[in-house]
């Protein structure tokens, strides 16, 4: 075999999902992946620092890479639009990777540790899309919110795709999402007082 291999990085990656999916990740070692691999652990170190990394390598880009297409949305745009922007510029780098993203969704699901790891990661987008809302002129509870709300579009955009990806790419899964919460929450006036049937009772 020789020293460098320029998909060994792809082997790794495969190996590991294949025997995350097969035995469950806690029950999975970096040996047994680099044996399946047919590599070395010193191929694996010069990849990913751990194996949780790598269901997670290169997701910590994620909230400056969507942060940053929030930021460079139309300027005229509202917020709401310029987050949407924003995430649907994003969710074409997924394109074409519904498989392998729907395999890792998969190996999350099963481990509390992997949960935990993927509510810190959307956690950090959200902080990282409202600080991109804000500056664009948003106010501060408002950008918040907006941030919280487009998060929840794209995991549920990404959940939809990942379970029936011949329905759409995830960018229209994405609009078709926020669609769908638009649509809503379009007859709702929330200012308006509670009807009588929805009124507290009378002491």
């Amino acid at each position: 075999m020789p020293r460098w291999d320029p998909h060994a990085e792809d082997r790794l990656r495969e190996a590991a999902l294949a025997l995350f999916l097969e035995h469950g990740y806690e029950n999975v070692t970096v040996t047994q992946i680099t044996e399946r691999a047919g590599l070395t652990r010193r191929s694996f170190s010069r990849y990913f620092a751990d194996k949780r990394d790598v269901l997670f390598a290169g997701s910590d880009e994620l909230p400056d890479v969507l942060a940053r297409a929030v930021r460079h949305a139309d300027g005229a745009a509202p917020p709401f639009e310029a987050l949407l922007a924003g995430l649907v510029d994003v969710a074409g780098a997924f394109e074409g990777q519904a498989p392998l993203t729907a395999q890792r969704q998969a190996v999350v699901e099963a481990s509390p540790e992997l949960q935990e790891r993927g509510r810190t990661k959307f956690a950090a987008v959200t902080d990282a899309v409202a600080d991109a809302l804000r500056d664009r002129g948003a106010p501060v509870s408002e950008a918040a919110l907006l941030a919280q709300v487009g998060v929840a579009v794209f995991r549920t955009a990404l959940d939809r795709w990942t379970d029936d990806p011949d329905a759409g790419e995830l960018s229209a899964r994405v609009r078709e999402t926020a669609a769908e919460l638009a649509a809503g929450m379009g007859a709702v006036d929330f200012t308006a007082p509670p009807s009588p049937s929805h009124a507290p009772p009378r002491p």
